[in-house]
């Protein structure tokens, strides 16, 4: 009984720990025409080498093998419906998961950077969900962001 109570409060510990070691997200979609001009453009060139990148190495990991490409779409297809799901909040607003987490632990942060691109603009389109005109800013929001700060995770990297 006291090995088990000592096992319980080692992982309490652990939990208690992972939950104040977590940085604070605010991700969010910004909404059609909230950027000015040249914000827009800006963040669509931060954006820019991130997708260069993960295009080439989703093209490396599908050189190696071909049946990454079904776990590919299987995680883009998470990404987007996750992030549909909307979650309301006491402010009036609501808030939503990104999904990204999941793909940067399968295939590294450049990929996910691709699929979230692709579900965001699938979001704009299909469900009004932010906008063509600040896809740049909330590419690097959701899509870069997100995934580059979950890959530096030393406990899901294994280290």
């Amino acid at each position: 009984m006291i090995r088990r109570n000592h096992l319980l409060l080692k992982l309490s510990i652990l939990i208690a720990c992972l939950f104040a070691v977590t940085p604070a997200a605010y991700g969010m979609h910004i909404m059609e025409g909230y950027l000015p001009p040249g914000y827009c453009v800006g963040w669509g060139f931060i954006s820019l080498p991130f997708l260069v990148w993960g295009m080439k190495v989703i093209q490396k990991k599908l050189k190696e093998n071909k049946r990454n490409i079904t776990l590919l779409a299987m995680s883009g297809a998470f990404i987007f419906v996750i992030s549909s799901l909307k979650i309301p909040s006491v402010t009036g607003s609501c808030s939503h998961m990104t999904g990204t987490g999941l793909g940067a632990l399968l295939f590294g942060p450049g990929p996910v950077a691709l699929l979230g691109l692709i579900v965001l603009v699938f979001q704009a389109l299909l469900l009004a969900h932010g906008g063509l005109t600040t896809l740049g800013a909330n590419t690097f929001s959701m899509a870069v962001g997100a995934p580059f700060s979950h890959s530096g995770c030393t406990i899901c990297a294994g280290k």
